[in-house]
């Protein structure tokens, strides 16, 4: 069973109010009405399946769940069995139904492996630390400052938030040396912090949040030799990040 990646995950981890390890006890087809809108080659389950483990969610939630899925038919079309299969789920709670949630998604059940277990964890531990990057909405103003030297320079450039905290990258060209990039949670520029980790929150709210290029009205007030210098930076941060692979 595959490992789904970082960008994969996280959007189901931040947005599932709970999250189980849970082993599937008995699933029951549904068909006829009930399973009005399953895409082509998918077939819809009612399943009961006993939690091992709750990874996020409020202590209501019972010891055995039930709720409805989606799933693919094998490569020879033959219908799944879930019975037995332990699994991920990410949920959002029935109101008055401790016993029943919603999957906030089709695909928000993953086959449970070590891997995805552990990095749904990491996840979910990043998302409530103190100092969680924000999600990222877009881009504010960005500007470049040309050094006394050629070719030396910094561009700033300031993110908008969900939050409305400050997030800023600075990218930083100096004569002969490759050029340097860092992103700043706060007020205070810090050219040391350098990049983030791939596969971390905040590399995922940056790869996954920000648009491909700059927008031409972070810039609307630069001279037209500048806004280009600003418009490679930025390209060159993208490139750095990575793609969002989901």
């Amino acid at each position: 069973m595959p490992t789904r990646s970082y960008a994969e995950l996280a959007p189901l981890v931040l947005q599932a109010p709970i999250i189980a390890d849970a082993t599937i006890r008995s699933a029951v087809r549904i068909k006829g009405a009930e399973a009005a809108g399953v895409a082509d080659g998918f077939v819809r389950f009612y399943v009961n399946a006993d939690v091992a483990a709750l990874i996020r969610g409020p202590g209501a939630v019972a010891a055995q769940v039930g709720y409805l899925i989606d799933m693919p038919l094998d490569a020879r079309g033959r219908t799944p069995r879930p019975k037995g299969m332990r699994v991920i789920i990410f949920a959002r709670p029935v109101p008055g139904r401790p016993d029943q949630v919603q999957l906030i998604e089709p695909g928000a059940q993953l086959p449970w492996t070590p891997a995805n277990d552990a990095l749904v964890r990491q996840i979910a531990r990043a998302a409530i630390e103190p100092d969680a990057p924000p999600t990222i909405i877009g881009i504010g103003n960005a500007f470049h400052v040309p050094g006394s030297l050629p070719g030396e320079g910094e561009t700033q450039i300031f993110l908008r938030t969900q939050s409305g905290d400050p997030v800023s990258l600075s990218i930083l060209r100096r004569p002969g040396q490759q050029r340097r990039w860092a992103v700043a949670l706060g007020e205070i520029v810090d050219d040391v912090a350098g990049p983030p980790q791939r596969d971390t929150l905040l590399w995922y709210r940056l790869a996954c949040g920000l648009p491909p290029a700059l927008p031409e009205e972070s810039t609307a007030n630069e001279a037209p030799d500048r806004a280009e210098i600003a418009r490679d930076d930025y390209a060159f941060v993208m490139q750095a990040l990575g793609p969002c692979a989901r």
